[in-house]
């Protein structure tokens, strides 16, 4: 028995729903199974709707500010503004419509984004803007690329904290962070393999001045439509898609031809109507977070705990390098929440190990296995044999 299973065995009761004791569920760093009380949250708000019906976005807002504290905590972010959205590509279009691109036609980029950013900026490329894609691979080069790429003509710099294909941990963040504030540019980072995995004190790192993307449907277990975007309470931006959310306050008011307003609050980024039964949801599962002890430092353990299980586990079966092998090869501490092998054979891998009941993913030639908190090392070893099998296979 591994020290992680102790945490695993005591949430896996918690997970009756969804079975986890007795399925092996690897998608972790793209669907987390939800525990018992989100169905709770599920079913309160249905009776909340019924009970209040058009009055009821008071008790929805609420609910939002229940996930909104739990992040300012996570990051150790007190005064940070965190706007709600239904996904971080709605986000990420609201923020960018904030910048100066016809006189800044340049954003810098990375060849390892998410497929939300990078199709997106490609598509901004075929339209004539300047998208610079830096290789992503080594963090100094990175690094180094950034400051030359910096100028007068640059709008902003975008890149992701934790890769999403490989688990690699961008470990020159805070220099970055430091290079655009003294050129004044905005920084968006893509946290979506960050949040609940490594840990992150805006604070301490320097990156007050940050925009910052976090998607709850990953290792928060919120479930869909529970995103963010972090941006500074000062945040002088004025996105041009703007919905009438983004200025709640201001509904009753008289209109006029002054400058389109924005409220105070956390939603300067927002569009309109939503669905708050998943805001419901999200706040029950928060609230079994916190009540079970899963802080930061504890989830960090757990997961960096069972990557290395895992990838002992791999190195110990001796696969031929031909067929799988390590895409990420940097220390534990270095390293997100999952496993990731690079293998020409990925999809089919994939697709194999789900006949037999593991689920993983591929992008590519990466195949990826990412535990979630309730994870048993049992579980672990039985999906790398199950993996051995079917490399044995091919």
């Amino acid at each position: 028995m591994q020290e992680f299973d102790k945490l695993a065995q005591s949430l896996q009761p918690h997970y009756s729903h969804f079975n986890v004791a007795n399925r092996l569920l690897f998608t972790g760093h793209s669907h987390q199974a939800w525990p018992d009380v989100a169905f709770d949250g599920v079913r309160e708000y249905m009776q909340i709707a019924a009970d209040q019906v058009d009055t009821k976005w008071a008790t929805a807002f609420e609910k939002t500010e229940v996930l909104r504290s739990y992040l300012r905590k996570y990051y150790d972010d007190p005064t940070g503004k965190y706007c709600r959205e239904q996904n971080t590509h709605v986000l990420m279009i609201s923020w960018l419509s904030s910048l100066d691109l016809k006189n800044k036609p340049k954003i810098i980029t990375t060849t390892g984004e998410f497929h939300s950013m990078y199709r997106q900026l490609r598509r901004y490329r075929e339209e004539g803007y300047e998208i610079v894609f830096l290789p992503h691979e080594d963090d100094d080069q990175l690094l180094a690329s950034v400051k030359e790429e910096l100028d007068d003509r640059t709008a902003a710099v975008m890149l992701s904290r934790i890769y999403f294909e490989t688990s690699e941990v961008n470990t020159k963040l805070p220099e970055i962070a430091a290079a655009t504030k003294e050129a004044g540019v905005p920084l968006l980072i893509d946290d979506y393999h960050g949040t609940n995995v490594v840990p992150l004190s805006i604070a301490d790192e320097g990156l007050e001045h940050c925009y910052i993307l976090i998607g709850g449907y990953k290792y928060l277990q919120w479930g869909e439509a529970n995103c963010f975007l972090r941006y500074p309470a000062d945040c002088s931006l004025r996105p041009a898609v703007t919905g009438w959310f983004a200025s709640f306050d201001t509904l009753d008011e008289p209109r006029d031809d002054q400058p389109v307003s924005f409220d105070d609050g956390d939603q300067k980024f927002a569009t309109g109507t939503y669905d708050p039964v998943s805001q419901f949801r999200a706040a029950a599962v928060a609230n079994f977070f916190q009540k079970m002890g899963l802080s930061p430092e504890v989830l960090q353990k757990q997961y960096s705990s069972q990557v290395s299980y895992l990838r002992n586990l791999f190195n110990e079966q001796g696969f031929s390098p031909e067929l799988i092998t390590h895409a990420n090869t940097r220390a534990i501490e270095e390293t997100g929440g999952f496993l990731a092998l690079e293998s020409p054979h990925a999809r089919e891998i994939r697709a194999r190990l789900l006949e037999q009941g593991v689920f993983t993913d591929a992008r590519g030639d990466i195949i990826r296995f990412g535990p979630a908190p309730y994870t048993t090392s049992g579980q672990c070893e039985q999906a790398i044999q199950k993996l051995k099998e079917v490399v044995r296979e091919l």
